[in-house]
């Protein structure tokens, strides 16, 4: 039988890629990084904050999100939007996603090429 953490480490590296896709998609709408974090939760992807604000600040420094500080309310907020490259490169990941999904259906049905 295999162990939780080997289960765990798994799924930590199939999730790895796809949150990015997940913040590239949410992030077309604008949000700061805590409702990121519970939207994306409440959509199946569970990410920690130690994960994900160094992945927004990566993608920023990619230029594939913008960011504006939104100083109107009592505690000011960093807010996070997909740039025009970021949306490019996610319809690039997209892309391959369905490419990869086709695949491994096809690999889980037997279907041969």
């Amino acid at each position: 039988m295999v162990s939780d953490e080997i289960l765990r480490t798994h799924l930590q590296e199939l999730r790895r890629g796809t949150v990015v896709v997940a913040s590239l998609v949410a992030l077309r709408r604008p949000d700061y990084g805590y409702a990121l974090l519970q939207r994306l939760s409440d959509h199946g992807f569970p990410v920690d904050a130690n994960t994900l604000y160094p992945l927004l600040r990566r993608l920023e420094e990619q230029g594939l999100l913008t960011s504006e500080w939104n100083t109107e309310e009592s505690r000011p907020r960093k807010f996070y939007r997909t740039s025009e490259a970021g949306e490019s490169v996610l319809g690039r990941l997209l892309t391959d996603l369905a490419t990869v999904q086709t695949s491994l259906t096809g690999l889980i049905e037997g279907a041969d090429r």
